[in-house]
């Protein structure tokens, strides 16, 4: 097929054929109506020629008219084929259109090309639709990819959703948040979509067989939790009947010792049924209350007869303080004695006061005893005899002590034991003062 030169009236080079294309822009179709006379005639009969590449071919028969309206009548239906290839690659290339159908419509177009009753460059439009048809195969191609891709997807977090099921049925103990992700788990399973039914199957059988597992896994857990609890139940209630027993003891040390015992077995207990607990718990907590009440108010008694002992021992030592063993020494020590045995009587004093009043009194007893010992050191001339002597005080004292104690007497064995110490102190005293000689 030629088209004319309208400068000379020689035909002009016809249209690049497709398949020498070598861009990827579409091909162009020139509109046929403007030049209808560059494609095709009419002969003097009327029948109506499209002028191609391998010369002319009759495409009808133009009797309504002028031969002119012929031609443009044919190159019209040409322009109306033209506008159904463009729109097919504009919807095809703008992803509105089914490739699909672009497919099905344009090779429909061009193989009827041969024997279409059009005027117009039908290369040109021939190599439009090989172009439509190539994009609509690439769309098919690319599309039938994505299908194989999301499918694969689809299959993958399948597998990674049942894999997580199985790991969750084999391990976890958290069975709340557990049975929580197994529920979102089966959420997220019915939105995964493409998946080929056999396999889809085969892994909801795999997350179904999983999600069964943790069931009956919790629901041996909360059996045995169960069991645990009644158990519990029947512990505390033994324990509540030993509290309450021992609520009503004067035996301070030992019981309040046994109640911490109690609090211990308590919590080793683990916890009773949920709509019991609290009750036991605060039947147990009164029994508690109750002693340590009674005890508090015991030692608040005895707290007041401890500071009525301390003023009572800062008398004795504002007399203990006055002694003057320089001037006198057997009279001091006779006073200090007599101290000693009123200090022993009076008994304790609150803790915090021992160590301020003991460190006074020792004080005292101290100058004493250093006065004493200078006196032994100057006047004594059997040294070996005098720490002799002294050990068998000591030795003395602390038989006293230890007999006291076999008996009971706690605070003449204290006494005892501080008066061997004194002389243990005094012994020493001599040995050295014998070794310095």
């Amino acid at each position: 097929m030629a088209q004319e030169n309208t400068s000379t009236g020689t035909p002009a080079p016809h249209p690049v054929p497709h398949a020498l294309h070598t861009g990827h822009a579409a091909p162009p179709v020139p509109p046929a109506e403007p030049t209808p006379s560059t494609w095709g005639r009419v002969d003097e009969e009327g029948t109506v020629y499209v002028i191609t590449a391998e010369g002319e071919r009759a495409v009808g028969v133009w009797q309504a008219g002028s031969p002119d309206e012929g031609l443009v009548h044919f190159a019209r239906r040409f322009d109306d084929v033209r506008t159904e290839v463009e729109l097919l690659e504009t919807r095809l290339v703008s992803g509105a259109g089914d490739p699909k159908h672009a497919l099905s419509n344009a090779t429909q177009l061009r193989d009827g090309l041969a024997e279409a009753a059009l005027v117009g460059d039908l290369a040109a439009l021939g190599a439009r639709l090989e172009y439509v048809i190539g994009h609509a195969e690439k769309a098919l191609a690319s599309a039938k990819q994505e299908r194989e891709e999301a499918r694969a997807a689809a299959v993958a977090r399948k597998q990674e959703l049942a894999e997580e099921a199985e790991k969750i049925a084999a391990d976890s103990t958290q069975w709340k948040a557990a049975g929580d992700r197994l529920r979102t788990i089966l959420d997220e399973w019915k939105t995964v979509k493409g998946v080929d039914r056999k396999t889809d199957d085969e892994l909801w059988k795999r997350f179904s067989k999983a999600r069964e597992g943790f069931n009956r896994r919790r629901g041996s857990h909360f059996a045995e939790l169960d069991k645990q609890r009644a158990s519990a139940k029947t512990r505390k209630e033994e324990l509540i009947a030993e509290a309450e027993a021992i609520s009503e003891s004067d035996d301070w040390g030992d019981t309040a010792g046994r109640y911490k015992d109690l609090m211990t077995e308590w919590k080793a207990a683990g916890r009773a049924p949920k709509d019991s607990d609290e009750a036991l718990w605060q039947r147990f907590r009164a029994a508690q209350d109750k002693f340590f009440a009674r005890r508090s108010a015991v030692f608040s008694e005895r707290d007041a007869e401890f500071s009525t002992n301390a003023s009572r021992k800062e008398e004795l030592l504002v007399e203990a303080e006055k002694i003057d063993a320089a001037s006198n020494l057997e009279a001091a020590k006779n006073a200090l004695r007599k101290i000693q045995e009123q200090w022993d009587e009076i008994g304790k004093v609150p803790r915090e006061r021992i160590r301020e009043l003991d460190g006074r009194l020792k004080a005292v007893q101290d100058s004493v005893k250093s006065a004493e010992d200078s006196r032994w050191r100057r006047t004594d001339p059997e040294a070996q005899a005098r720490a002799a002597q002294f050990r068998e005080r000591v030795e003395q004292f602390e038989s006293q002590a230890a007999k006291a104690r076999a008996a009971g007497d706690e605070r003449r064995a204290k006494k005892a034991d501080d008066q061997a110490a004194q002389w243990r102190e005094w012994l020493q005293a001599a040995e050295a003062a014998v070794a310095d000689r």
